[in-house]
């Protein structure tokens, strides 16, 4: 049976984009992913844009509000900022909550080169923690 897993994030652009590509890359059939923010931003074109990189299309999602998903049981529930975790709301479920804080790389300054090789950083990150998360929990 498949697992649902929520990715939480403050405003499902970036890094919960990041990681439900990713999740779902790494999971195949395994599991439903979803991910959401406490607010929404709509998807960071940077986001897709170093996704596409490693090969993986994101282009597709949508930024979605937490309050869209209360009908769905979750398996797990992974915050990917600190203030998403601060800010999640109670879910009625038996769901296992994981956090990893990761840099948002929507706040890098610089150039665009220096600005690209902040999003490359943390995606890095964040491909290394759901591969690793789908070895040891799917």
């Amino acid at each position: 049976m498949k697992k649902n897993i929520l990715v939480l994030c403050t405003g499902n652009s970036c890094r919960s984009q990041i990681a439900e590509g990713y999740l779902r890359y790494f999971s195949k059939e395994k599991a439903n992913v979803y991910s959401a923010g406490v607010e929404t931003h709509g998807v960071n074109p940077k986001a897709v844009a170093i996704m596409e990189e490693d090969g993986i299309d994101i282009s597709n999602h949508t930024s979605n509000n937490i309050d869209e998903y209360y009908g769905i049981q979750f398996d797990f529930v992974i915050t990917v900022c600190d203030n998403a975790k601060e800010r999640c709301p109670f879910f009625p479920s038996n769901a296992v909550k994981f956090h990893h804080n990761f840099t948002d790389p929507a706040k890098a300054i610089g150039n665009e080169e220096e600005i690209m090789n902040q999003f490359r950083l943390v995606r890095g990150e964040i491909k290394m923690y759901c591969k690793q998360f789908v070895e040891e929990n799917l």
